[in-house]
């Protein structure tokens, strides 16, 4: 097992992505916002896992909002180097879930960052939230082998 394999267990989602020469900044390294793009292309790709659940999805009925996103940095990756992110749903809600991602760099064999999102079902023709299908909830199960637990019960282990 690698170090990333590793530090990634429980993830049920991970993209590998080359640390590309033009993502560092004048510090040095990897700017900040690329590992906001880093999340959101491991959260795509998990959303693509989730199929025909995603039925309506982008719809004026159906949609799934962005509400909240922090990002803890860990330690500065630099080219050349690859990411592993890692996400997985943490919590379901009623009408949101807690989104978790991970960032570990090859090079440094650690983890380089980790955030949350907050993504909100959301009925645009209303301009209103709306409760997670059931289509849903059973495709986020499948992809993470488990029924994550309530909103506000992680806080409780």
């Amino acid at each position: 097992m690698t170090d990333a394999e590793g530090l990634l267990a429980g993830f049920p989602v991970v993209v590998d992505l080359p640390v590309a020469w033009g993502e560092m900044d004048s510090m040095g390294h990897v700017n900040g916002v690329v590992f906001i793009r880093y999340f959101e292309t491991s959260r795509f790709t998990y959303f693509a896992r989730l199929g025909p659940s995603l039925k309506g999805m982008g719809t004026a009925e159906r949609g799934w909002i962005l509400a909240s996103l922090t990002c803890r940095y860990r330690a500065p990756v630099t080219f050349p180097d690859t990411v592993s992110v890692g996400t997985r749903v943490s919590e379901l809600g009623v009408d949101r879930y807690t989104m978790q991602h991970r960032v570990v760099s090859h090079r440094l064999g650690k983890v380089a960052a980790e955030g949350e999102v907050s993504i909100v079902c959301y009925n645009y023709r209303l301009a209103a939230k709306s409760p997670l299908t059931a289509d849903d909830r059973a495709a986020i199960a499948v992809v993470e082998g488990r029924e994550p637990p309530p909103i506000g019960a992680r806080g409780a282990e």
